[in-house]
């Protein structure tokens, strides 16, 4: 499977970039995966535009969004299975900046997906999406670490 991390900005806190580093090192066992900053622009349209350019042909498009759906661990992994069953092996997650996305962005996903009703920063949902793709590999492959 091959994933795409299309992102708006740059880590810039040590323990963020720390720990995404350690997700990406443990997703790697499981999947090829590239991920790719933009840098902030100066309207959400043109940011969605650039971001757009980078989703490959033919990949499934995931975007973090407030008003996205919100899935339990277990219903996240069931969905990249499932992907993956129907023969998916593409995708891509886009997380967009500090302002959000894009409507046209939006517009273009597969699933609009929000990682929780509470606020994070950019840079959080990053760390935290990484883990939850892997901790998806994990609970699919049925192997110790989410219990």
């Amino acid at each position: 499977m091959k994933i795409n991390l299309l992102v708006v900005g740059k880590l810039k806190e040590k323990f963020l970039v720390d720990g995404v580093a350690e997700y990406l090192k443990r997703l790697r066992k499981f999947a090829t995966i590239d991920v790719r900053e933009i840098s902030e622009c100066r309207t959400l349209d043109e940011e969605a535009q650039k971001l757009l350019s980078l989703v490959p042909q033919n990949s499934w498009l995931c975007v973090l969004d407030v008003a996205g759906t919100e899935l339990t661990s277990e219903e996240f992994a069931a969905k990249i299975s499932a992907l993956n069953l129907s023969g998916t092996s593409n995708l891509t997650f886009a997380i967009g900046g500090a302002f959000g996305l894009g409507e046209e962005l939006r517009q273009a996903a597969n699933f609009r997906l929000s990682l929780s009703q509470m606020t994070l920063t950019h840079q959080m949902a990053r760390l935290i999406l990484v883990e939850q793709i892997y901790r998806a590999f994990k609970i699919n492959r049925h192997e110790p670490y989410h219990w």
